[in-house]
């Protein structure tokens, strides 16, 4: 399994780059995980857009979501050029329901509903999620093969069912939003020391921090995760490949 972070940013992308996502591969199967602003610009560095072989959304708030449409527009026009054979399938939650129909477009997407109760089998992997705390509804998600284990947090604040979900994954990608002194005062996603503490409770083997604040001194979330993590720890590298 091969693990490439596209952007590593929260809210809205820093300049020149895109908020969180990754692209996840295996046996020559494609995955992007998100699909925010700058996405599909930046995905475009690592892989052809139609050899792309699926989308998973988390949930359903800009920086995850923005490009879609764009993403449509060029399969879209693959398809027109004969280059795209069959429609993309975009894997979601349906609790919103006018968002979960967008995502199927004129037959070259097409929306598939995701469940916490359900196990998706796509590609390579098994494909588990678990719903998180964060102001709209919201899916981490797990990727399973051959003994392997990416666990994705998503947007979430602190929840302990993370722990067992999370438990001696090999790669935990965390998002970490929070300054410290943010804790309490902004809701909805954790801070640095709270990734640390899930990756030690979880007994991950590596952890990468992604979904940053564009302000402050980021190393004070590194530090912070640092703390209460004993293994392997580094912010997400925009174009790195993560071996699993």
């Amino acid at each position: 399994m091969r693990v490439i972070p596209i952007g590593i940013w929260g809210g809205y992308p820093n300049k020149n780059e895109a908020t969180s996502a990754f692209l996840i591969e295996q046996d020559g199967f494609r995955c992007l995980v998100d699909c925010g602003s700058g996405v599909l610009a930046a995905v475009q560095n690592y892989v052809e857009l139609r050899n792309l072989d699926a989308v998973v959304i988390s949930h359903y708030h800009p920086d995850h979501i923005a490009d879609i449409g764009v993403l449509q527009h060029a399969a879209m026009v693959g398809m027109q050029l004969k280059e795209w054979n069959t429609p993309l399938i975009i894997y979601a939650h349906d609790k919103d329901l006018e968002e979960f129909k967008k995502l199927s477009y004129k037959g070259v997407t097409e929306g598939r509903a995701i469940r916490a109760a359900e196990t998706l089998e796509l590609g390579p992997w098994q494909v588990s999620f678990c719903e998180t705390i964060h102001p709209v509804y919201c899916l981490a998600m797990k990727f399973t093969a051959d003994g392997k284990t990416v666990v994705f947090t998503a947007d979430t604040s602190w929840k302990k069912e993370l722990i067992d979900f999370s438990r001696e994954s090999d790669l935990l990608v965390a998002e970490a939003n929070l300054y410290e002194k943010h804790l309490g005062i902004i809701q909805g996603h954790m801070s640095g020391s709270q990734a640390g503490k899930l990756a030690e409770l979880a007994s991950a083997k590596q952890l990468l921090l992604t979904h940053l604040p564009q302000y402050g001194e980021l190393e004070e979330v590194l530090e912070a995760a640092k703390s209460r993590y004993t293994g392997q720890v580094e912010f997400a590298v925009i174009g790195k490949t993560y071996e699993v």
